[in-house]
């Protein structure tokens, strides 16, 4: 029988190891719950597998404990913020609370981040917005790393540049998390650890030719994660990520031209109030429509129906806060030294 755990515990646990490590009461908080909610999602490699290797970076000093993100520049709408290398769930959690403010009075609010450490899963914000009538957008880079080469090359230039949305309906919200690049680094190290494939030609190799083989898709590896689209359309991600990269580090006015900092990432906050255009009730008249003609489409072979974004993690979501979460048998060995070391009681199976 596959183990699982309760939500509430699993987030009480991590906020008790992020607390024990010197984090700030609130921030731990807000790490653990993304984390937790990353998992409750389906984004396995995103949630809780995240915790060791944030504990280790602030057992190193990678991510910052405590204190506020500095505001280097500000209108009435817009901000940009240096994170100082704050836990990045915490640091975009107080930027949607800020950019909702904005949008509810200026109708749109958006602020871009330097300097953050890592966000975790971009799908596990998205419902904080639509949950108040907004719509949300959230892009993300990590100019530390390389993993993704430009279409038609092969060394690599980009991260994966995650971009995520929510939009209000009238029932379930659409909630869009995407790289622009067909697979993670996240999957990539995991998968190689494993000794396992990926279970298509995702990657490619040395020689610029396509692979499943893990291996090429991790750091010193010698390939590239592929584009969006793959080799024949990754024109496509292509165009994506360099919108990602205009909008993180581009705005920021600090990404791949600067030197290297260690894990991190830098982020495009935006949030819409739909009053300030045609009004919520409008919106959610024209999403629904369209909602409602894609689940009626006739599934081609292999589907069951067609199935709107969100809907998926939001039904998983619902699952597992009743029966559990289903946690990737590797994160609760990688938190055990930590729970010695700290003296915290990891929460036990159901």
């Amino acid at each position: 029988m596959t183990a699982r755990y309760s939500a509430a515990a699993l987030t009480a646990s991590a906020t008790a190891l992020l607390t024990a490590a010197g984090t700030d009461a609130d921030k731990a908080r807000a790490v653990a719950e993304i984390l937790v909610e990353g998992d409750l999602m389906g984004h396995d490699t995103h949630g809780l597998a995240l915790l060791g290797p944030y504990l280790a970076e602030l057992d190193n000093g990678g991510m910052t404990r405590t204190g506020q993100p500095d505001v280097l520049n500000s209108r009435p709408a817009t901000a940009l913020w240096d994170g100082k290398r704050l836990p990045g769930p915490w640091l975009v959690l107080k930027a949607i609370d800020e950019c909702a403010r904005m949008a509810k009075t200026y109708g749109t609010g958006s602020i871009t981040i330097r300097r953050s450490h890592h966000i975790a899963a971009l799908a596990a914000y998205l419902k904080r917005a639509t949950d108040q009538g907004l719509v949300m957008l959230l892009y993300c880079s990590d100019r530390n790393s390389a993993s993704v080469a430009p279409h038609g090359g092969i060394a690599p230039v980009f991260t994966p540049n995650p971009m995520a949305f929510g939009i209000p309906t009238g029932g379930t919200p659409i909630l869009v998390d995407i790289s622009c690049s067909i697979t993670t680094n996240g999957m990539s190290n995991r998968l190689a650890k494993e000794g396992k494939r990926f279970p298509g030609k995702w990657l490619i190799d040395d020689k610029g030719e396509a692979t499943d083989d893990p291996k090429y898709g991790v750091a010193g590896g010698g390939g590239s994660i592929q584009l969006l689209g793959g080799m024949d359309a990754g024109h496509k991600g292509f165009g994506l990520t360099l919108l990602v990269e205009s909008l993180t580090g581009g705005l920021a006015a600090h990404g791949r031209a600067d030197p290297k900092e260690g894990w991190g990432a830098t982020v495009f906050v935006q949030l819409l109030d739909p009053e300030a255009f045609g009004g919520l009730d409008g919106l959610t008249r024209q999403v629904d429509w369209v909602a409602d003609a894609c689940h009626k489409s006739p599934p081609r072979p292999g589907f069951a129906q067609v199935r709107l974004p969100g809907e998926r993690g939001l039904a998983r979501r619902a699952e597992q806060m009743h029966g559990g979460i289903e946690l990737h048998a590797s994160v609760m060995p990688m938190l055990a030294p930590w729970a010695e070391k700290f003296k915290v009681a990891l929460p036990p199976a159901f």
